[in-house]
Formats: structure tokens, C-alpha cells, sequence
């Protein structure tokens, strides 16, 4: 199975999981950049808490699911949003204003596009979740 994108994976089997209604999900898929981005859903209550399980291999990810996620996807191409310029991004991939995260690849890091906006730096459109 060709796999262009990993993280686009993860979410669709996070996604998928959802809901069906299930407290778990297993994914195959692991890297430094996914955790960090499972980290950020993690931290604003849509995912409970991953572990890595099975280390040899890359590790499979067993994250606890929370029924917070209403839908989540990685964002193609990865638009470069400048520090004044959310909005259009929020109005294009969020529900409401105040309502979900976007994921955003900054020079500080990785951060919701709140925080990008709060310490007035840009950067490059990762994901959504809501």
C-alpha cells in the first residue's frame, strides 16, 4: 500500500474509529511529527491520552478516543498563511469562529492557529479538528 501521506492516514483511521464509536484506535503509522500533532489534539481535549505499543518496527500508536471529534483532516496543499491572514482559513475549514483548531507548521513549532495568532507568527496549514 502506497502511503503518500501518514498523517492524512492517521486522521482518516482516528476519524473512521470516531464514528463507529469506539474507545480505541490502533495506528501503525509513527513518527516525531505525528505525536507532536496527536499531542496538540490531546491537549484541546478531542483525543485522551496515546502511548506507543509494540516498539520494534516504527511501534503501533494506541490512542483512547473521547467522542470529541466531529471531523479532523490534514489540509492539501499546505497553504502558507501569513501572521494577519487566519480568518480566511477559519471561515474555509471551520465550522464557526471559536470553533475548532487548525493545525499550523510556525517557525516556533507546531501550534494551533489561536496561538499562531496570539504570538503574531504564521506559518504553514497542517490539519483541522473540530
Amino acid at each position: 500500500m502506497a502511503m503518500n501521506d501518514p498523517l492524512a492516514a492517521v486522521f482518516a483511521q482516528i476519524y473512521n474509529s470516531e464514528i463507529k464509536g469506539k474507545e480505541e484506535c490502533l495506528v501503525r503509522l509513527n513518527s516525531i511529527f505525528i505525536q507532536k500533532v496527536l499531542n496538540i489534539l490531546k491537549l484541546h481535549n478531542y483525543i485522551g491520552d496515546f502511548e506507543l505499543i509494540n516498539k520494534e518496527r516504527g511501534g503501533v500508536l494506541k490512542i483512547i478516543l473521547l467522542g470529541n471529534i466531529n471531523k479532523c483532516n490534514v489540509i492539501k496543499p499546505r497553504y502558507a498563511v501569513s501572521k494577519n491572514n487566519f480568518e480566511k482559513y477559519e471561515k474555509r475549514y471551520l465550522p464557526a469562529k471559536g470553533f475548532g483548531i487548525i493545525i499550523v507548521s510556525t517557525s516556533k513549532g507546531l501550534m494551533t492557529h489561536e496561538e499562531a495568532i496570539e504570538k503574531k507568527i504564521g506559518g504553514k496549514l497542517i490539519a483541522y479538528c473540530y
